[in-house]
């Protein structure tokens, strides 16, 4: 039976872990700082184990990472590099629903080398946005037709009803990222102040 880590018991991490003990070939071990958060995901399932862990301890953290076959890593992305160091070290498979960092990307070639797999960016924003946007894409184009333009603001504008989310922090903080555009037929470097402005104005 395959046993998999999950770091973090926040807001997102409930609809993760009970897909996965509706697996009969997962053990699913939640670690959090508060193990009651943890232990509420679980619902005393008998493939589940909830544990106490601070990340600030990397003994801690190691011993978790090293006994487990892959690690989804659901905590703050300020997190995940020395997750993936430790990853890297045992030879574990990692996950996480993040943006990609400049940290993270320096670790590519170690991951590699170790021959393992690292995966970013597979939650809603980003990771399904994504898959819908192929998804859109590619039926435009199975038509036949051909897209002229393509803006997405998954997940990033909470209806106002909506906007006292504590998740929407997350979501915010990416906005202060400068981003890459194809833009009627160019490539396009936005530095931050002007992306969201540009893309608002021309929807």
């Amino acid at each position: 039976m395959k046993k998999v880590l999950i770091l973090g018991a926040g807001l997102v991490a409930r609809p993760l872990v009970r897909y996965l003990l509706d697996q009969p070939d997962f053990r699913v071990e939640v670690a959090s700082r508060t193990v009651s958060k943890a232990e509420k995901l679980i619902e005393g399932h008998p493939r589940g184990v909830a544990k106490e862990l601070n990340l600030k301890s990397e003994e801690a953290l190691k011993g978790e990472v090293a006994g487990a076959d892959l690690v989804i890593s659901m905590v703050p992305y300020a997190f995940h590099p020395k997750v993936a160091e430790l990853c890297i070290a045992h030879k574990k498979q990692m996950v996480t629903t993040s943006y990609v960092s400049d940290t993270m990307k320096k670790l590519d070639a170690d991951a590699r080398k170790a021959g393992i797999i690292i995966l970013n960016e597979v939650g809603l924003d980003p990771g399904i946005d994504h898959m819908e946007a192929m998804r859109v894409i590619h039926e435009i184009h199975d038509k036949g037709g051909k897209l002229v333009g393509f803006i997405s603001f998954c997940g990033g504008l909470p209806a106002p009803e909506a906007n006292a989310n504590r998740c929407i922090a997350a979501t915010a903080t990416a906005t202060t990222f400068a981003a890459r555009d194809y833009f009627k037929g160019t490539v396009v470097e936005d530095a931050v102040p002007r992306l969201m402005k540009k893309n608002a104005a021309a929807v």
